[in-house]
């Protein structure tokens, strides 16, 4: 299992620590104290930047969300923006059927 510490978090996320504390507070992100420092699953961070527009939208263009479209994830569950993945298999599609038509 993966787990961030929350400047870690801040940075993958392109959020400030605040906004990360804030969430461990209210209850948002699940949490483990390892050695007197707060550990945050990283599938509770996909989870919580999944339900939060404003967290979603910074991830794509100030956290690693900007360098997604050269990794090509596949895999909804882990993509910052899961309606890219529908367009590039339509942008597959049809550059295969253009091969066919050749």
């Amino acid at each position: 299992m993966i787990r961030l510490s929350v400047s870690e978090a801040a940075k993958f996320f392109g959020v400030e620590q605040k906004t990360i504390r804030r969430s461990l507070k209210d209850g948002s992100l699940r949490y483990v104290v390892i050695r007197g420092r707060y550990r945050i699953p990283f599938e509770s961070l996909l989870e919580w930047s999944q339900k939060r527009p404003k967290v979603k939208n910074k991830l794509s263009t100030q956290g690693v969300g900007q360098y997604v479209d050269r990794w090509k994830i596949k895999n909804k569950l882990f993509s910052p923006n899961p309606a890219t993945i529908t367009q590039t298999k339509e942008n597959q599609e049809e550059g295969q059927e253009r091969r066919r038509e050749q």
